[in-house]
């Protein structure tokens, strides 16, 4: 059985160091991983998406539309953009920040996280929204939002946490290891 599983965000959140970790974790329980990036203007806060595909019959790293079983955005508004990539019945987990693009700044248009989220939960079959600003305080640091948001991805059984932590453990430098393992905690 396949798991089919696109993050999102906006540039330096740490959108690809989560896939490459969720990789990890899938390949060193013996899953076949076939992944891929698209940052194109990504630091600049630019659109970012990776594709994260596990299992024996996947013969594509990118995800056909409405194939994905879950969404994992660093940002509301990339929930969104990305939402036509979700099965039917598919989750989302999301940062509930919305990241003002620019365009929106220049025009005196914002976007709420309220009407994202509402739009996410007509959408999709479960949505679960976290607020990584409280987290990032909570943990003494603003760098640990993705591991946060793969923590929350644990609950749905797409992975355990014991695996995302031995991935870390490799993809991350040392002296961040334990902040990265509370970060994964941090939704119980």
């Amino acid at each position: 059985m396949s798991k089919n599983i696109l993050i999102c965000g906006v540039g330096g959140q740490g959108t690809v160091l989560a896939a490459k970790v969720l990789s990890q974790a899938a390949i060193s329980g013996g899953e076949h991983v076939l992944s891929a990036e698209t940052i194109g203007m990504a630091q600049r806060g630019g659109s970012v998406t990776s594709h994260v595909r596990i299992g024996q019959d996947i013969y594509s790293p990118l995800i056909p539309q409405g194939q994905a079983d879950i969404i994992i955005a660093f940002e509301a508004s990339e929930a969104v953009r990305n939402a036509s990539f979700l099965k039917k019945d598919g989750m989302v987990i999301v940062n509930k920040k919305v990241v003002q693009p620019t365009t929106a700044s220049l025009t005196g248009k914002t976007f709420s996280e309220e009407t994202m989220i509402e739009y996410l939960n007509k959408t999709a079959g479960k949505v679960i929204a976290v607020d990584t600003d409280q987290a990032c305080k909570d943990l003494g640091s603003s760098k640990v939002a993705n591991m946060v948001l793969l923590g929350a991805a644990c609950k749905t059984g797409l992975i355990s946490k014991d695996e995302i932590k031995a991935a870390i453990k490799i993809m991350v430098k040392p002296n961040f290891y334990e902040l990265n393992c509370k970060a994964v905690d941090y939704i119980k």
